[in-house]
């Protein structure tokens, strides 16, 4: 069985609307919606234990990115499209910046959308090999890790797109891969420091690993039974603004 033919939402859109994809719509909103449900500690610390849905967001977010660069197979890279895709990218990580910190006020690192931005170029260099990409990847690598402590999810974070990329192009043998970094970019600190393993811990590193199994399973299906709504470029818009209200609503309750 080919890669093709394991990922058939992937390459062929719902047969009800001949120009989307609904399986991936719904990743997207997952996404939006885990992220959303994980902010909503920030302002209700009571509601801490929403941190293990909330790892849900992040390798959705990079699964998302990865299906549009396979989706993309045989069309050019030089293209206004992915420039519009990698710039819309870089406009948000300087928009939300500011939400960002006035939500997360002990945060030390960027916004996620740098991590998300460096992560696409990374996957176009696994999509569209060459000698010169090779050495991109090497240098962006590079600039991750010198980058980790700035960066959400650090450098390791920055591969979870290709990883996902990978996992669609070669099929259910790589799914691991994906898992894996997703629980490494989620690893508690604590037990790095060498705590011992807690049930919260067990359950933050599942949902992590959980989530790109799931989002690659979702896109195995041809058909879903009900529609989706498009996640359309407003979905830019939703990050900055959502942080923006939830700081706002912190201060005006407390």
């Amino acid at each position: 069985m080919t890669p093709s033919s394991l990922y058939v939402s992937a390459s062929l859109p719902d047969s009800r609307d001949p120009q989307r994809d609904h399986a991936l719509d719904l990743i997207k909103w997952l996404a939006l919606l885990t992220m959303l449900i994980d902010h909503l500690r920030l302002v209700w610390p009571q509601l801490a234990d929403l941190f293990v849905i909330g790892r849900w967001a992040f390798p959705l977010f990079c699964l998302a990115i990865a299906a549009n660069v396979f989706r993309a197979a045989g069309r050019p890279l030089w293209q206004l499209a992915n420039a519009r895709y990698l710039g819309y990218l870089l406009l948000f990580a300087l928009i939300s910046e500011y939400p960002y910190h006035l939500l997360s006020t002990d945060s030390i690192t960027f916004n996620i959308m740098p991590t998300l931005a460096i992560g696409l170029l990374l996957c176009w260099c696994v999509q569209y090999p060459s000698v010169s990409r090779l050495v991109i990847s090497a240098a962006l690598l590079g600039l991750s890790y010198q980058m980790n402590a700035q960066l959400m999810y650090g450098w390791l974070g920055v591969l979870l797109p290709a990883a996902c990329l990978l996992a669609l192009r070669y099929g259910y043998w790589v799914w691991g891969l994906p898992a894996l970094i997703a629980v490494l970019v989620n690893f508690p600190y604590e037990l790095r420091m060498g705590a011992a393993l807690q049930a919260t811990d067990v359950l933050i590193l599942g949902s992590a690993a959980f989530a790109p199994l799931f989002g690659l399973w979702l896109l195995q299906q041809r058909y879903m039974p009900f529609n989706v709504q498009p996640v359309g470029r407003w979905g830019y818009w939703f990050y900055p603004v959502h942080l923006l209200g939830l700081a706002l609503l912190r201060e005006l309750i407390f």
